[in-house]
């Protein structure tokens, strides 16, 4: 096995985005953002938003999503709480949104609504699980040392929401939790497999080969396993995965994925030995 001491230690705790969880919510903001502009708002209700729900998402503007959030706040009776709707939009929100403390606060009111549906009924459904467990990560991809204190947690939340709904977000449950299982320390410190997570990960770019974030975070564990073939394989998918974010429609996460394909571009460099250069570059020469 050939052992890149400046990598390893590079990709042990990085900051993912949505990687690393708290548990204790204390933590977590409650305060939440306050929108603009909603006497703007079409006049909504539970049976409208219901019927429109699977078109609210990174394709929707930022305007719509706010005034969705803000009537499910104002409408504690309504029967979408016990869905994973108010966590996924605040998911798509805060995905958005460059101001940290901002950022931070719509994650943590993700959480809140994800709790709030596993307090109506809603521990059956694999997507408010998953959806708690992104918005949590968000919220404390700042504060490692808290997130580290809690994998149990994000493991727990993750295993929930791959044994039921594994192709949410085209594989998101596998991952999230493959990364999990590279990043994190091992036992006895933590709860880190680089076997497992390599295999989760493998997983969700043979059964969901179409998602971008599939082929990073694969790309990302191969290095961190660092064997054999490695820096190819992994530089292979790195392309291959931002070809995929290039020439997709994917609305507003577009500039957030790309930023993460961009902060690992430099270990891709420096572990092929080769310049991986933005897509934009190389269609130009």
């Amino acid at each position: 096995m050939k052992e890149n001491k400046t990598l390893a230690y590079k990709n042990l705790y990085p900051l993912v985005l949505i990687l690393f969880i708290l548990t204790g919510c204390v933590a977590l903001h409650r305060d939440q953002v306050q929108f603009d502009h909603l006497s703007d708002c079409p006049k909504q209700s539970d049976t409208k938003l219901a019927s429109l729900q699977n078109e609210l998402g990174p394709m929707s503007d930022t305007q719509t999503l706010a005034c969705a959030v803000d009537f499910m706040r104002n409408n504690k009776g309504t029967a979408l709480l016990r869905s994973a709707l108010g966590s996924r939009l605040c998911l798509n929100l805060a995905e958005r949104e460059t101001d940290q403390d901002k950022r931070e606060k719509l994650a943590g009111e993700g959480v809140a609504f994800a709790e709030m549906a596993l307090s109506k009924g809603g521990d059956d459904d694999g997507a408010v699980h998953y959806y708690l467990a992104a918005n949590l990560g968000l919220a404390v991809r700042e504060h490692l040392t808290l997130a580290m204190d809690n994998l149990n947690r994000l493991e727990g939340e993750m295993k929930k929401a791959l044994a039921l709904s594994p192709g949410i977000d085209d594989g998101g449950p596998m991952r999230l939790l493959g990364t999990l299982y590279i990043k994190a320390p091992a036992w006895p410190n933590g709860i880190g497999d680089r076997d497992k997570g390599l295999d989760l990960l493998e997983q969700a770019v043979k059964k969901y080969p179409g998602h971008p974030l599939n082929h990073l975070f694969y790309a990302q564990a191969i290095l961190a396993v660092d064997d054999g073939d490695a820096p190819a394989l992994a530089k292979s998918e790195f392309m291959l995965g931002e070809k995929l974010l290039a020439r997709g429609n994917w609305g507003h996460s577009r500039p957030s994925w790309q930023k993460e394909f961009d902060n690992f571009r430099d270990d891709i460099t420096e572990a092929s030995g080769s310049p991986a250069r933005p897509l934009a570059m190389q269609t130009r020469r």
